[in-house]
């Protein structure tokens, strides 16, 4: 067991390095993290297109970089907002880590881009212990997955700087209790907003948006209790959190072999999106013949 949780906190600690090089990188160019969290199906890609979509018509310099274990849906999708996209796929990965997700941005992420959403792994265990560099991580449920989610799943939400419900417009169909989903969101992280959003609807529209320039433009954002009592604690610059190391449910080991590297094949798609090369003998890193997914007129 001390190999175990020996191996876990070796792995964590050298992510969160990464991940606090990768903040002071991407502050430096004046651009803002965010990491966006959830369960398969949760409506992630759907808010976030159409977020992408109105930064676009507002003349925003945004960019998205989404993962899923197989597949470039979301990337399709995410594309036709018209904004720079990139797919990772992480071939059986659960999670993305900070040292990869900087390598798939060198070279590719624009230059002037104020705001990064990255849309990651569609789950809310192994993602929710990898710091990203953010500057906000968004934990999203749908009002169909019950309003016991944030009891069973405390690190996600008791990490998260914000709270978003998804399928808002059905909310009546599947007997959605909002106050009793507030209440344990209030238990595991209290003092986190909440924000009531549907994609078909327009409920909510734009916020995760105006969320993420305040915090791009240095407004203070939630301080999650978590990561106050942690021995894992985020230290706090001006009331934002800065270097992040989070707790962990039960022991939970991120040991996974990597054989050489995550394979990711290089190709495009008639200048919708990109998808990563392969790097022998590592992570994967973008190369010259990546292309930006889309102009920004």
């Amino acid at each position: 067991m001390c190999r175990v949780v020996d191996l876990q906190q070796a792995v964590l600690a050298k992510n969160d390095a990464c991940a606090h090089t990768l903040r002071e990188d991407l502050a430096a160019r004046g651009t803002a993290l965010v990491n966006l969290l959830s369960s398969p199906g949760s409506g992630k890609t759907a808010l976030l297109e159409g977020e992408l979509t109105l930064a676009r018509s507002r003349h925003i310099p945004v960019a998205a970089l989404t993962a899923d274990l197989a597949t470039e849906n979301d990337a399709v999708r995410l594309a036709r907002s018209r904004v720079p996209v990139k797919q990772v796929l992480t071939d059986g990965l659960c999670h993305l880590e900070a040292e990869m997700l900087g390598g798939h941005l060198h070279g590719w992420l624009p230059a002037d881009t104020r705001l990064l959403f990255i849309e990651n792994v569609g789950n809310l265990v192994c993602p929710a212990s990898y710091d990203l560099g953010e500057t906000l991580r968004v934990v999203l449920a749908s009002v169909t997955e019950g309003e016991d989610k944030p009891l069973k799943y405390p690190t996600a939400f008791g990490l998260a700087h914000l709270v978003v419900v998804t399928k808002m417009d059905i909310a009546d169909a599947v007997s959605f209790d909002e106050a009793e989903f507030r209440a344990n969101v209030e238990r595991i992280n209290p003092g986190v907003e909440v924000v009531l959003t549907s994609a078909r609807g327009g409920t909510g529209g734009g916020v995760l948006l105006d969320r993420a320039l305040a915090a791009r433009d240095g407004a203070p954002v939630h301080i999650p209790v978590m990561t106050r009592t942690s021995h894992h604690v985020h230290d706090v610059e001006d009331g934002r959190p800065y270097e992040a190391g989070h707790p962990h449910d039960g022991g939970h080991p991120h040991e996974h072999p990597h054989d050489g590297g995550h394979p990711h094949d290089a190709h495009s798609h008639d200048g919708e999106h990109t998808h990563a090369p392969r790097t022998p003998g590592g992570h994967p890193h973008p190369t010259g013949s990546d292309t930006v997914a889309s102009s920004r007129s």
